[in-house]
């Protein structure tokens, strides 16, 4: 078996046997990578406490046919001031629950995997609304994937906005011009929260905002909740969990 070398942060981990887990991974180089680590549940493995959730972790794997195999690990972040707040986990959670839908096996993505250890080093600075960290990164996330929310502009013919109306199924605001008749509209300092949860590199401004405007942020954290779910077609189970 080919042996190989990779950073990636876990996403979930399951039961495998009596004292085995199954470990998804997005790895830097490798898109995401389901792994077995073996005997990480019996007292006293050397590894067990190093796979954790959300952890950042440099690791060694043999290739396998279904399955890779982890031989050795070594931590970078452990991120375990997160994995104790039940708030801030749930948030992490959600991001990864994301990340392990749409990240693909064997394609690098390596956007995707800054996008996530920035949004887990952010949690792990303890912020008080993590929720808003959360639709950002569910909103960057989208993008990366294909799918993004026009915030700035009509998502249809790319008139410059702000614009009132926010459409689900289209991806954004629309203009008057393409609203259609009962379109939801909604106040400017939603629309300007959305297009800041979208802007890439903007999370120090995110709690500024939302402590401006906790209304506005309800409401945009519904719509980007209905976007993510519509356009990528997943349920996100852990959303629901994060506190607001």
């Amino acid at each position: 078996m080919a042996t190989y070398r990779e950073q990636g942060i876990v996403l979930r981990t399951y039961k495998l046997g009596e004292t085995d887990r199954i470990v998804h991974l997005l790895t830097q180089g490798r898109g995401k990578v389901r792994a077995v680590a073996k005997g990480v549940r019996r007292p006293g493995s050397r590894f067990g406490g190093r796979l954790e959730p959300y952890s950042h972790v440099d690791l060694q794997l043999y290739e396998g046919r279904n399955l890779d195999t982890i031989n050795q690990v070594e931590l970078i972040a452990p991120h375990a001031a997160v994995r104790a707040d039940h708030g801030l986990s749930a948030a992490a959670a959600a991001m990864c629950e994301l990340t392990d839908q749409i990240a693909q096996e064997g394609e690098r993505d390596n956007a995707l995997f800054l996008l996530l250890r920035a949004g887990l080093q952010t949690l792990e600075a303890g912020p008080l609304e993590p929720a808003v960290f959360v639709d950002a990164f569910l909103l960057r996330a989208s993008s990366i994937a294909g799918f993004r929310c026009f915030a700035g502009a009509c998502a249809i013919c790319g008139r410059p906005g702000p614009h009132a109306f926010l459409s689900v199924k289209v991806g954004g605001t629309l203009c008057p011009d393409h609203a259609p008749t009962g379109t939801r509209a909604v106040g400017p300092e939603v629309v300007a929260l959305l297009d800041l949860l979208v802007s890439p590199g903007e999370w120090a401004a995110l709690p500024g905002a939302v402590a401006a405007a906790p209304d506005a942020h309800r409401i945009a954290g519904s719509y980007v909740r209905a976007f993510v779910e519509h356009h990528l077609n997943r349920q996100l189970r852990s959303y629901g969990l994060v506190p607001r």
